[in-house]
């Protein structure tokens, strides 16, 4: 007998996840990640980029658990916190326009802008980006912090700043975004560097203004998205340590499925990052 399990599929800027809320209804899921596999495939499942549960918290008003379409879990998603915080304001999961999100790497605050009654866009605070190379983590070199350290890959040197945003980032710096090596570096580094024991978010980005970035991504366990919240905050940390873009100021970062505005606070050191979140669809999936 099949398990039916009511699902919300939703994307932040092209991002897409199916949604499961377990706050208001319980289901018997025998495997989170072998739902997240079946269901992110485009043929035999609902196709998306993997699978977010909404799950009851006992540190915040509610929890969001990340699972990639290949089965593993997740610390943290941008997009996703937006979605999840959508999902939760206009289904009566949560009662304030304020509210706290608790995610694997830690709880973050959400706040939801609305238009017409429905929630148009939503800032999420994600917390201070994490810069000490023990802690992306990353093996070897000498300094505490990475920033335009030299890494090589088939006999080519490339110069990479570490962030962390709750997951790992390694930032790419390029003068033309659509000659980034992102089909050839991306895989490489997200799953098969000796120095990411836990794997690697892989970005590029080229300035284009004093506030405004392009940014392609390839994310460890999903491959190429067409969007990452946690990326676009690392690569305007990583834009503002390489003195390319100014703190304190709201850049607007350009990926492939449309734009995040993001501001690194020079007195908190928190990250704030604010973008829409789109409902696709709903629907019964049978496991």
């Amino acid at each position: 007998m099949s398990i039916e399990i009511p699902f919300t599929k939703m994307h932040g800027l092209g991002n897409c996840y199916v949604y499961i809320d377990l706050v208001s209804q319980l289901i018997d899921i025998p495997s989170y990640s072998d739902l997240a596999v079946k269901a992110a495939d485009a043929h035999t499942g609902i196709g998306s980029d993997g699978l977010i549960l909404i799950v009851p918290s006992n540190r915040a008003d509610i929890m969001m658990r990340i699972f990639n379409k290949d089965g593993s879990e997740g610390k943290n998603c941008g997009n996703g916190l937006r979605c999840v915080a959508k999902y939760a304001y206009e289904h009566g999961l949560v009662n304030r326009k304020s509210f706290k999100i608790e995610t694997l790497s830690g709880v973050v605050d959400a706040e939801v802008h609305l238009k017409d009654g429905q929630v148009d866009l939503v800032t999420i605070d994600m917390g201070k980006p994490v810069l000490d190379r023990k802690r992306i983590p990353m093996k070897g070199g000498d300094q505490e912090k990475v920033i335009d350290e030299p890494i090589s890959f088939n006999d080519q040197t490339f110069n990479i700043t570490a962030v962390s945003m709750g997951n790992p980032h390694g930032l790419f710096f390029v003068e033309k975004i659509d000659e980034a090596p992102i089909h050839e570096l991306g895989p490489f580094l997200a799953d098969h560097h000796p120095a990411f024991p836990e794997g690697l978010n892989v970005g590029f980005i080229e300035k284009i203004a004093n506030d405004a970035i392009e940014y392609r991504v390839w994310e460890r366990g999903s491959g190429m998205t067409q969007a990452c919240g946690t990326g676009a905050c690392a690569a305007v940390a990583a834009s503002v340590l390489t003195g390319r873009l100014s703190m304190d100021e709201t850049n607007t970062v350009h990926l492939a499925g449309g734009d995040l505005y993001i501001k690194w606070l020079s007195d908190s050191q928190h990250v704030l990052m604010t973008g829409g979140a789109t409902t696709i669809c709903k629907g019964i999936f049978y496991l």
